[in-house]
């Protein structure tokens, strides 16, 4: 990794809690395996989910305006499209850390989060491989 990299994944990870938009109740889906890291790491992090009310056990919020603020950081492992709107609700609610699991990149999410200055991981590491998850059953 690079310096530039390494310091925004460090960055990232300095705050807490989290989200997980596209959080998932499949535990094969990355969704439901990046919240389980999460958690696996004692850091707090909610699932962000509108047709989902809860996530291995606990609630999921359907926009990261209805989780318990203030969000650190949102992992976003959602399609593209869905990427954009996360991103803008996200900067509206002061949010300025992505980090975006490899498949959840839109040109116009990454445009609009740096423009507006923010922290944003994409197109490289997963949070899984950086934090190490483990898979249990």
């Amino acid at each position: 990794m690079t310096r530039d990299l390494d310091a925004r994944i460090e960055a990232f990870l300095a705050g807490s809690p989290f989200a997980v938009a596209g959080a998932s109740t499949a535990r094969h889906k990355y969704g439901n395996r990046v919240l389980r890291c999460y958690w696996q790491r004692q850091r707090v992090a909610y699932p962000i989910n509108p047709h989902r009310s809860e996530v291995e056990g606990q609630p999921c919020y359907p926009t990261l305006a209805a989780a318990p603020l203030p969000i650190h950081g949102v992992s976003l492992v959602t399609q593209p499209e869905v990427s954009v709107n996360v991103i803008d609700e996200a900067l509206a609610l002061g949010i300025r850390h992505f980090w975006f699991q490899p498949g959840a990149e839109h040109p116009t999410a990454l445009e609009r989060a740096a423009a507006a200055g923010a922290n944003v991981i994409a197109g490289g590491p997963c949070l899984l491989v950086v934090l190490g998850y483990r898979e249990s059953r």
